[in-house]
């Protein structure tokens, strides 16, 4: 018998009926709701409250007609209150529940919520270029330390892409799998990859607001991009890019 596909695999060993008894049923200690971070790690910056961000608040209707991706981007740089309102409206925390659960602006799984946000800043007003992290749960940015040719190492990694480089900052959205697993075992691999679309939507939609242009990525070398974030590519690992630009 021929072997089955890895796709077909994959939908197979991801079915209910296949899935043994989670962490979380098993009565197991989850993880936490945010990887830890130490202020140690980089300079921590404190992001505007959304509340006070004026958009153009056009239409829903408008703005899904309208959605496109954009691959060419003007040389205006992308605001740190355009950055923010992309942030927020992507990840941004509504609800923390006890440090149990999270209620955000896209929906999840179970509120498992398992990615973290890592920025490659290009072109923003007010931010060095280089490596970023969005703390969510504080709703601030942490500078990472990154190589000074960083932007032209992520663009390799990802075969290339021109726009990796011309966009002034790409969203690298980093899946903590045992944050999803742990409630739903191997099946909670499916839900990562749906929660990813739903992320990357809000980003396409948003970024009308302030004139910018969106465009997602998925054709990277996991490997390579992987390691140039330190991820060890299992249990975390980058699941979705998207490079946002004013057009």
């Amino acid at each position: 018998m021929a072997k089955k596909s890895t796709g077909l695999e994959f939908l197979h060993g991801t079915q209910h009926e296949n899935q043994l008894a989670s962490d979380q049923k098993k009565g197991l200690e989850q993880p936490a709701i945010q990887v830890p971070y130490e202020e140690s790690d980089g300079p921590i910056i404190a992001l505007q409250n959304v509340k006070q961000i004026r958009t153009e608040n056009i239409s829903l209707r408008d703005a899904i007609e309208s959605r496109k991706t954009v691959r060419m981007y003007e040389t205006t740089p992308i605001t740190l209150e355009d950055l923010t309102y992309a942030l927020y409206m992507t990840q941004g925390v509504k609800r923390n529940v006890k440090n149990k659960a999270t209620f955000r602006t896209v929906p999840s799984a179970g509120a498992r919520h398992a990615f973290e946000t890592i920025l490659l800043v290009n072109n923003v007003e007010g931010l060095k270029r280089g490596l970023y992290r969005y703390l969510a749960l504080e709703h601030k940015l942490q500078k990472l330390e990154s190589a000074p040719d960083i932007n032209q190492k992520i663009r390799r990694a990802a075969l290339k892409q021109p726009q990796i480089e011309e966009a002034g900052v790409v969203f690298l959205w980093v899946a903590d799998s045992y944050r999803m697993t742990y409630r739903y075992s191997e099946r909670g691999y499916r839900y990562m990859f749906l929660d990813a679309g739903h992320v990357a939507q809000n980003l396409y939609l948003v970024a009308k607001d302030f004139n910018a242009g969106v465009c997602a990525i998925a054709a990277y070398d996991d490997e390579k991009m992987n390691a140039l974030l330190g991820l060890d590519g299992e249990h975390q690992f980058v699941i979705y890019m998207a490079s946002l630009g004013k057009i």
